[in-house]
C-alpha cells in the first residue's frame, strides 16, 4: 500500500457509519440564506447522524449573487469584498460562513469544501494573444492558422486591491478560452511557452477534454501552481476545513492534484479527506484508471452506482436488482468510493440530467445508507425538498416539485445507531434483494429488505443473540411484527415497490 492509499484508507476508516451531506443543489435560493440555514439545522443534522457538510463553492463567482459557485471568480473573496456588483455571494457573507462552520464544528460535523480549480470566469481586463481554434469535438485537432484575439484574461481583483494575495493572472495562466471579443464563441487554444498541447489527461473523450470552459486554467504554469497551492493553505487557515470536494477533475492534470493535496495535508497537518468529481456514468475503468493515476490520493464519486439507480429506477420490474454493484466502485474498491443517490448535475433540468425516479429513491438509499461499503453522500433536496423553475431542453419554462424522500430520516438514525457488524447477503432474488447487519458489541443490528417487484416475504438469519427478540419495520411499511426463532432466523416482509427496514424492540 502506498503513501497516498494509506493515507485514503485511514481517513475512511474515520468515517465508517458516517454521512456527509451535499448542502445545496443546483437552484438553491438567492439571497444570502444558506449559510444561516445550515448553522439552524446543525443540531438536527447531528441528531440524525450527519457527520459532515459539503458546501457549495463559498467564494466569489463571476455571476456575483447569482453564482452557484462553478464560475470562480476571486478564490480570495468568501464574500468580504464588493465584486461582481455584491459583497455576499448566492449563500451569504463571509462572517455568515465561518459562524455556520462554527456551529457544525461544535456539532461534531465536519466540514467538506467544494474546490474549483480548472477554469476561472469573470476577467476584469481584455488581454491580446495568439491562439489557434481548435475542433470542439476533438480538441487535439487544429482547424486554423494561427492568430490573434483579444479576451477577459485579466484577473486583478480591483475590489479586493490586493487583500491576501497581489497574484495577478494574465494569459499566460490559461491554456485556452472560449471567448473572443468581436469573434463567435469557440475553442481557442492559447499559444505559449507551456507547450502547444492540452495538459495530459485521463480518458480519450473529445480528443483531449482538458478545456471544459471559461478561461482553462494553465496548471503547467508554476507561478499558477505556487498561487493556488498558497490560496489552499490560506482557505484552510480561514476555515479549518475537514476535506474537499474537487469539481471537475477529469478535465484536471492527475499529477497537478498529487501535489496540491500533498502540500495542502503537509500545510494544514491533518490528514484533509480528498473525493473527485470524475463523472464517468457506466465507464468504471476511468475511475479506477484515474485512482490508480493519482495513486489513490482522493476518493471518487461513484458515478457508475449512479448510473445503476438511474436505470433501476426507469426500467421497474424489468430491472434485475441482483447487478445493482455489477460495474461499480462501491463493489470493485470500496475505500475510494463515495456513494450517491442524486447531486446537483444529475437533478432535473440540467446538463447532465439522469434523476433517480422518485420510486426507487428509498430503496437506493437503504442501498447506501444500511450497508458496509463506499461513504454515502445524501442529496440536500431528499432531506428537504426543493422547488424551482428552469426552461428545459427545448426553451420552454418547467416547474419542478422535489419531495423529500419517504423514510430517509429513519434510515439516517438506523445508519447511525444499527448499521454495524458483519453484513450477510441475500441477493438470490431478481427482484427483492435483503441483508442483515448483525450489529457489533454497543449496537443492535438491522435487517433490510427492498423489492421492485411484489410484496415478499424473505427469510434472512440474524443471528443467536437475537433469539426471541422481536423486529418491527422503523419505515412503517408494515404494522407486522417479525419474532426471531430458536436458530436465530426470521422472515421480513417488503411490501410491492419498496423497502422495509428492521430493528429490534
Amino acid at each position: 500500500m502506498n503513501f497516498f492509499h494509506y493515507l485514503v484508507v485511514t481517513k475512511f476508516q474515520e468515517f465508517m457509519n458516517q454521512t456527509m451531506i451535499q448542502y445545496f443543489h443546483w437552484y438553491t435560493e438567492q439571497g444570502g440564506k444558506l449559510w444561516k440555514h445550515a448553522q439552524e439545522e446543525a443540531q438536527h443534522l447531528a441528531e440524525l447522524g450527519i457527520t459532515s457538510v459539503w458546501f457549495p463553492p463559498a467564494y466569489k463567482g463571476a455571476s456575483g449573487g447569482y453564482s452557484i459557485g462553478y464560475d470562480s471568480y476571486d478564490l480570495f473573496d468568501l464574500g468580504e469584498f464588493d465584486q461582481k456588483g455584491t459583497v455576499a455571494t448566492k449563500y451569504g457573507t463571509k462572517d455568515e460562513y465561518l459562524a455556520a462552520i462554527k456551529t457544525l464544528k461544535e456539532h461534531n460535523i465536519q466540514i467538506i469544501v467544494d474546490i474549483v480549480l480548472n477554469h476561472k470566469g469573470g476577467g476584469d481586463e481584455l488581454e491580446t494573444f495568439p491562439v489557434v481554434k481548435v475542433d470542439e469535438n476533438d480538441r487535439d485537432k487544429i482547424i486554423s492558422d494561427e492568430f490573434e484575439i483579444q479576451s477577459y484574461t485579466k484577473f486583478t481583483f480591483p475590489g479586493r486591491n490586493k487583500k491576501y494575495s497581489d497574484f495577478e493572472w494574465n494569459f499566460t495562466c490559461f491554456s485556452g478560452v472560449d471567448y473572443a471579443e468581436g469573434m463567435d464563441t469557440h475553442i481557442y487554444k492559447i499559444k505559449s511557452e507551456y507547450g502547444d498541447t492540452w495538459e495530459e489527461v485521463i480518458g480519450d473523450e473529445k480528443g483531449n477534454y482538458d478545456y471544459l470552459m471559461f478561461n482553462d486554467i494553465e496548471h503547467r504554469n508554476p507561478h499558477v501552481r505556487e498561487e493556488l497551492n498558497y490560496w489552499a493553505k490560506w482557505y484552510f487557515e480561514q476555515t479549518d476545513f475537514d476535506g474537499v470536494r474537487l469539481d471537475a477533475v477529469k478535465h484536471i492534470s492527475y499529477d497537478f492534484y498529487k501535489e496540491w493535496l500533498t502540500l495542502l495535508r503537509s500545510n494544514s497537518g491533518k490528514n484533509i479527506f480528498a473525493v473527485g468529481e470524475y463523472w464517468a456514468p457506466g465507464r468504471l475503468p476511468l475511475l479506477r484508471k484515474y485512482i490508480a493515476a493519482t495513486e489513490g490520493c482522493m476518493s471518487l464519486f461513484d458515478s457508475s452506482l449512479h448510473h445503476n439507480f438511474h436505470n433501476a429506477s426507469n426500467e421497474g420490474n424489468a430491472y434485475d436488482l441482483r447487478r445493482i454493484f455489477d460495474e461499480t466502485l462501491t463493489k470493485e474498491d470500496p475505500l475510494h468510493s463515495v456513494t450517491l443517490v442524486d447531486n446537483h448535475d444529475t437533478q432535473p433540468l440540467q446538463d447532465l440530467e439522469a434523476p433517480v425516479e422518485a420510486w426507487f429513491k428509498p430503496l437506493a438509499y437503504a442501498l447506501i445508507l444500511l450497508r458496509q461499503d463506499g461513504y454515502p453522500c445524501v442529496f440536500y433536496p431528499d432531506l428537504y425538498g426543493a422547488h424551482y423553475v428552469d426552461k428545459d431542453k427545448e426553451g420552454n419554462d418547467q416547474e419542478i416539485f422535489l419531495d423529500k424522500v419517504d423514510g430517509i430520516e429513519e434510515m439516517l438514525k438506523v445508519r447511525k445507531d444499527h448499521a454495524y457488524g458483519e453484513q450477510s447477503d441475500y441477493f438470490e432474488d431478481a427482484n427483492c434483494l435483503g441483508w442483515v447487519r448483525e450489529g457489533d458489541d454497543e449496537h443492535s443490528g438491522c435487517a433490510v429488505v427492498l423489492s421492485n417487484k411484489d410484496a415478499y416475504e424473505k427469510p434472512m438469519e440474524m443471528g443467536e443473540r437475537y433469539i426471541g427478540q422481536t423486529f418491527y419495520d422503523v419505515l412503517g411499511r408494515t404494522e407486522d411484527k417479525v419474532t426471531i426463532d430458536e436458530n436465530g432466523w426470521g422472515t421480513f416482509p417488503v411490501p410491492a415497490g419498496n423497502v422495509s427496514v428492521w430493528i429490534a424492540e
